[in-house]
């Protein structure tokens, strides 16, 4: 329940913010080639959205199954073989992921701390900073699920002799 919750939130969340940029972007152009007059605040506020749609977005793409991968590697194992190599990769990738949400959690405490606000809007830069954590700390926790469901995989196939 709290899964299926949580997939909609994200999705809806992306999808939202995505459009709302999108009119953000079009009245900002509006604004500075019709009216003469850009919006100071405008542009930064896209930014400050499309760096949260990035790492929000890599969270729901390991539950979509949609990073970029290289198979040729993959490729050279069969059955179980695989299933620990993929093991191997989805291990190593969920402690690059946990590296990033500690590193961006130790940069957005240094930015909460120095009080630092952003230049056209005047809030506190550790809101765009705290989107890495946040979506790599999400990004981890779908590893663990996709970890676990390989593991499940690895186990309920046999060895091949």
């Amino acid at each position: 329940m709290l899964k299926k919750w949580f997939d909609n939130a994200e999705e809806y969340l992306l999808v939202g913010s995505l459009a709302f940029n999108v009119v953000l972007v079009f009245f900002q152009v509006v604004m500075r080639y019709v009216f003469q007059n850009s919006l100071s605040w405008s542009e930064e506020l896209a930014r400050y959205i499309f760096l949260w749609q990035t790492w929000l977005g890599a969270s729901y793409a390991v539950k979509e199954h949609r990073h970029l991968r290289v198979e040729m590697l993959a490729d050279r194992f069969k059955g179980r073989a695989r299933l620990v190599f993929e093991l191997f990769v989805l291990v190593v990738w969920f402690g690059f992921s946990g590296f990033l949400a500690y590193q961006g959690y130790q940069m957005t405490s240094f930015l909460v701390q120095s009080g630092q606000t952003s230049a056209a809007m005047q809030i506190p830069i550790s809101w765009a900073y705290a989107s890495v954590p946040v979506g790599c700390g999400l990004m981890a926790l779908r590893l663990v699920g996709e970890i676990r469901r390989v593991l499940a995989e690895a186990l309920a196939t046999p060895k091949e002799v």
